[in-house]
């Protein structure tokens, strides 16, 4: 009877090792699953279960591939050396996620779609929603190697400094997890509870139970690379002696006799190396002999060094069989302390020495940790301290702790690496600190005023008179909802002006504008000229005199410019003019400019017009390319103006993503859309201004129409979930009517 496993297929497809596995689980194209697998040769080869030869090869990468996670709908996280993690849709890249400074070692996709965690060897773990860094989360004090979902709100992580975090969504360590001796490389969670799983460095298995390390498996190898738990609850793990091993709590699928015992005979041939400390420190001379073995251990995994003519052997306690188990011989101990072995791994820190004190003979023994550097009388006293025992011992302990250090010099070099990342007022990308919203007040008030914009309310609804105002008549649900809403064929544009309030705006401030910036009254005429073109739909083609004063009179200073931005963006909507700022010549100093008013921190008028221009561009081929061309550089910073609360400048970033949306539903750019889809989502969770949501609502349905992928994306993206609200919008109906088509796509 075999009770393993056999092997089906030895797949191959990858130049160099392979780093990392997991299953993509079944779909209506593949109804077995994928299975995908990241190699130290940059990329990632998926394969079918019955096929040895890859399906498709992921390629883009820039260094070994070292870890993946599967999610919903298709979507494959992988991590990469290249510091960089990437979201994958069947066989394309659609999102690169940037911010980590050093390797991601770990990935994991959370149940709640749209959620992704990174963990890195740059000591952070950082969570992602829709494509953007959400939350960077720092307590391990060393590379985070592994990271498992605990549920929608919790999860864990471990790292190389040999220990597990237990962390909340929200930002918060709930609790940290002592008791590995090394590395850790892995952690897994048992199904439909939160005990978990551990392997490391310091060849162990530990299965913690209620917070607790329930049970040590030693195995014969150094380091225990990955450990994964069945459904059945069953403990899979991999070692560096190349063997699989599976540990069971079930009775019938318990080894034989016969492999156990081989499998204690191989644990017992083990040599183990002091200078790991994985079992402290180790003076061969102070051990007792065979006799030590007849009195029991106290707990389950506790290890016992004894000594037999002249070999030191290691044996753990095991609970459940009442004995003690060889787990190897200790090479090198004659005598070897820490001082000859380096640093000892204590709670995550590593210290000189880590001693043992036995304050009475039937009491627990605790652990002390000590450093060169440290004063032996403070170490004492914080150790009563901390452990609650009499201050009388403070003499005895001192003196223990100078007569076991004795003769030890400091060492000149410290080994403690300063992080060259840490200090607070670093740029954590994606935390952006919410005191900087700005408030939400018009800056320019009083009635008869020039406001930017005041007219946009104006606007007419996207696609012509809205076909279904007014009609409380009952439909029956068959009836077939036209779509005149998506996708959208052309850009949208902001048109409304009041030619003479803006240009007496610009003469009051170009009046208390500084010597250097100021026009002369020839200036304001050409500027005058331009403005009634642009507003009448005249034949007169834009002069290159009246572009040249435009251009000067955009560079103002920022908090009087706002009159000349408002001109450009009339202007801009001119196919000379559009052609003139956005040819290949002009198109850098254009695109610097704008990009300069959308900072979050400045005028909102000026991030208002400077979004309303970039928006009105779409109108002329030239502006297309451009906006396509500069799409990743206006997008990212495009978004960061959804921080103020501006019902007009809210709607102005909607339909910009709206006019991305319509170029690139003409060409199926993957990465275009899923950094569009990515700024929906964000954008969707601040605005609460209806023309908005119904902007990025056509942004979404133009994205995904007769797009499966785009679909999928969306999905996984979880902007399903984000958008049912607007369903039962009642006024204004398009809303309504706009979100339920889109919900039908998805």
């Amino acid at each position: 009877l075999n009770r393993g496993f056999t092997e089906m297929h030895c797949m191959s497809g990858h130049s160099n090792f392979v780093s990392c596995v997991c299953i993509i689980p079944p779909s209506d194209l593949y109804p077995r699953g994928l299975i995908a697998t990241g190699g130290n040769d940059h990329n990632i080869c998926i394969f079918t279960v019955d096929n040895p030869a890859p399906l498709y090869i992921l390629k883009g990468h820039k260094n070994t591939v070292c870890s993946l996670s599967s999610g919903k709908f298709g979507t494959l996280l992988s991590g990469s050396w290249d510091t960089t993690a990437k979201v994958w849709l069947n066989d394309r890249c659609m999102m690169t996620l940037q911010g980590h400074t050093a390797a991601i070692w770990a990935v994991k996709i959370l149940p709640e779609q749209g959620l992704m965690l990174t963990g890195s060897a740059d000591k952070t773990i950082k969570l992602w929603k829709a494509g953007r860094c959400e939350r960077t989360f720092t307590g391990h004090e060393d590379c985070v190697r592994g990271l498992a979902i605990l549920s929608e709100t919790e999860f864990l992580s471990c790292a190389n400094d040999a220990s597990v975090r237990r962390w909340q969504i929200s930002g918060e360590c709930l609790q940290v997890y002592y008791g590995h001796t090394n590395y850790i490389y892995s952690i897994s969670v048992f199904p439909r509870c939160k005990d978990f799983v551990t392997t490391g460095e310091d060849r162990s298995l530990r299965i913690w139970k209620q917070g607790e390390c329930a049970q040590t498996i030693r195995l014969p190898a150094q380091s225990v690379w990955c450990c994964c738990v069945l459904d059945n609850g069953d403990i899979v793990v991999g070692a560096s002696d190349g063997i699989i091993r599976v540990f069971t709590e079930s009775l019938e699928r318990t080894a034989s006799a016969e492999e156990i015992q081989a499998f204690e005979n191989e644990l017992a041939q083990a040599s183990i190396d002091p200078k790991t400390g994985d079992l402290g420190d180790i003076n061969a001379d102070d051990l007792p002999g065979r006799e030590h073995l007849k009195d029991p251990g106290t707990r389950d995994g506790q290890t016992r060094l004894i000594k037999d003519n002249g070999k030191v052997e290691a044996y753990q306690w095991s609970v459940s069989e009442g004995r003690w188990i060889k787990i190897g011989d200790v090479v090198g101990s004659s005598g070897a302390t820490q001082q000859t072995s380096g640093k000892v791994l204590f709670e995550g820190k590593e210290y000189d020495y880590v001693f043992t004190i036995d304050v009475n003979e039937n009491g627990p023994s605790y652990k002390l940790p000590y450093n060169i550097t440290d004063d032996p009388w403070l170490t004492a006293y914080n150790f009563l301290q901390k452990n609650d025992l009499n201050p009388m011992f403070l003499d005895q302990v001192a003196k223990f702790i100078m007569d076991n250090t004795k003769g030890q010099t400091l060492l000149s070099t410290s080994n403690q690496f300063s992080d060259p990342f840490t200090g607070a007022g670093r740029y954590v990308p994606g935390s952006s600190s919410g005191s900087s919203t700005i408030p939400g007040a018009d800056p320019f008030t009083g009635a008869g005023r020039y406001v930017p914009g005041s007219a946009s309310n104006a606007v007419t609804p996207v696609g012509g008179v809205d076909p279904f105002t007014g009609m409380s008549a009952y439909q029956s649900a068959a009836a077939k909802v036209e779509n005149i809403y998506f996708p959208k064929k052309d850009a949208v544009t902001f048109d409304q002006a009041n030619p003479t309030q803006i240009l007496g705006k610009l003469k009051e401030l170009n009046g208390s504008a500084a010597e250097e910036h100021r026009l002369t009254e020839d200036d304001l005429i050409i500027l005058e000229k331009l403005l009634s073109a642009m507003c009448n739909t005249s034949a007169e083609t834009p002069t290159a005199q009246q572009l040249q004063t435009l251009w000067r009179a955009v560079n103002w200073p920022e908090d009087i410019v706002f009159p000349a931005l408002d001109i450009l963006r009339l202007s801009v909507r001119h196919p000379t003019v559009n052609e003139n700022f956005c040819s290949e010549k002009e198109h850098v100093q254009f695109i610097i400019l704008l990009l300069k008013f959308l900072n979050p921190k400045g005028k909102q008028a000026n991030q208002l017009l400077a979004l309303r221009a970039l928006c009105n561009c779409f109108v002329s081929h030239a502006g297309q390319k451009l906006m396509m061309e500069q799409r990743d550089e206006i997008m990212t910073q495009a978004i960061e103006t959804k921080s103020g609360n501006n019902k007009n400048i809210h709607i102005a970033l909607a339909t910009l993503t709206l006019n991305y949306a319509v170029c690139l539903h003409k060409v199926n750019n993957v990465e275009g859309k899923a950094q569009c889809l990515s700024v929906i989502s964000t954008v969707m969770e601040v605005v609460q201004d209806l023309e908005a949501i119904f902007r990025l609502l056509v942004a979404l349905g133009t994205l995904i129409s007769d797009d499966t992928n785009a679909v999928q994306l969306a999905k996984s993206l979880g902007v399903d979930s984000q958008i049912k609200k607007y369903a039962s919008v009642s006024e204004p109906a398009k809303v309504k009517e706009c979100c339920r088509l889109v919900l039908s796509l998805l």
